[in-house]
């Protein structure tokens, strides 16, 4: 790689990641590089061949392909360096030298003005949730079953029990329907839903798939190929009821049971990472603890829509560059926001006050009523029909807003029935 003075350092070419490029340029930025593991820019989106993205940006459905297309598109016309089979395997965090590994450079050292980390997020597996049984063929995590149908030509099985309801596992039971093969059910161990009520229609409703709420399995049975699994009730501590056993046969489990975000490389630079979201602990400019390093998109907290992803990414990259520039400096304001009663969830966990915030947060427990989202003290105020976990609500502040407010030694978010 070119040895020239690198301005803003993207890790992962996701939505995030591309977009971070984007707004990294269009803020002035000089140099601004992209470093892609994969052989291919884009990430999860390249596998998501459903329709049903880019309706915010673009005010139209587009594929995943197609969404990331036209963001890639617009990288490369802003200026944008991408090298991708390209690992990044350290970044020390005295020197926030970042060390990468490619089959033709070796190994290089990068010491760029500013990070932006964009690695997304990864499923958690089987063992995540210890269920009994061997551990035969036919076991997947819903995105790896979603790559092997569409990018890889290859059927994972033809008869599929699917655990969990995360939105990738409820439209891989549309997907395998479509493929010819028979989803028995879905089973989720919660009392709600884990995707959007949309997928849910569209993606089970619509093909009359099962969906059973406080189930989950209990035994996985078979030896070299997966032969069924057992289901059972739960209680409200989770645990199975004794006497409601159903043994289903099967070929093909597949797993979306939750999505954690990808922060070993936040970890090695020395990011403090927050216990609940499981990613870097983040201020409004995307900036984490560590004042040169940003972070954006699902590697922070993960996200429904990928438009929220990249209008992230947008905010890190511009952000980055103008700390490159000397424009942010490394003791910005930080006015801590806390989560209220029903607030499970929530980013950015600080604001400096200095632009328009969007706090994104989960709630706790479904609120199956008119509702109220708001910031203490009168920062905001906006009535919903519903509050679900399995969908993720937004607080805007005006920066003006809190500088009209004083001096706020905090801001508590949080929805409550009205």
């Amino acid at each position: 790689m070119d040895n020239k003075k690198i301005d803003v350092l993207i890790i992962g070419a996701g939505p995030a990641g591309v977009a971070a490029g984007i707004g990294a340029r269009k803020e002035g930025a000089e140099r601004v590089v992209v470093l892609e593991r994969d052989w291919d820019l884009g990430g999860i989106l390249q596998q998501c061949i459903h329709p049903g993205f880019g309706l915010r940006t673009f005010k139209e459905e587009l594929t995943g392909p197609e969404y990331m297309h036209r963001f890639i598109q617009q990288a490369h016309e802003a200026g944008v360096e991408f090298h991708t089979n390209t690992m990044v395997f350290q970044i020390d965090r005295e020197t926030n030298t970042v060390w990468t590994m490619n089959k033709e450079r070796g190994i290089e050292a990068l010491s760029p003005g500013a990070i932006v980390l964009t690695m997304g997020c990864r499923e958690r597996p089987l063992g995540a949730i210890r269920i009994p049984g061997g551990r035969p063929s036919g076991i997947y995590t819903a995105g790896t079953a979603q790559r092997f149908v569409n990018m890889e030509g290859y059927m994972p099985g033809r008869k599929a029990v699917i655990l969990g309801s995360g939105d990738i596992g409820l439209i891989m039971a549309r997907r395998m329907i479509w493929e010819g093969a028979e989803v028995e059910g879905v089973y989720e161990v919660m009392s709600w839903p884990g995707g959007l009520r949309r997928n849910i229609a569209q993606c089970l409703d619509d093909y009359g798939i099962p969906f059973h709420l406080k189930t989950t399995v209990t035994k996985i049975h078979g030896q070299d190929r997966l032969e069924g699994v057992t289901v059972a009730k739960v209680d409200e501590h989770m645990r199975p009821i004794s006497g409601t056993e159903r043994f289903i046969e099967c070929d093909t489990l597949l797993l979306a049971i939750g999505l954690i975000p990808e922060n070993e490389l936040s970890r090695m630079a020395g990011v403090e990472i927050h216990k609940v979201t499981g990613g870097p602990v983040v201020n409004d400019l995307l900036q984490t603890t560590n004042p040169a390093i940003f972070a954006a998109g699902n590697v922070v907290i993960v996200y429904d829509l990928v438009d929220n992803v990249s209008d992230e990414g947008l905010i890190a990259g511009a952000s980055a560059a103008k700390y490159a520039a000397g424009k942010i400096p490394a003791d910005a304001k930080r006015i801590p926001v806390r989560g209220g009663e029903n607030v499970r969830l929530f980013s950015p966990q600080f604001v400096t006050g200095e632009t328009d915030t969007t706090i994104f947060m989960r709630v706790t427990h479904p609120i199956e009523q008119v509702c109220k989202v708001f910031a203490e003290p009168g920062l905001y105020s906006q009535r919903l029909r519903y509050a679900r976990p399995g969908e993720m609500n937004e607080v805007k502040i005006k920066a003006e807003q809190i500088k009209a407010a004083g001096d706020l030694k905090e801001i508590v978010i949080d929805i409550q029935p009205v």
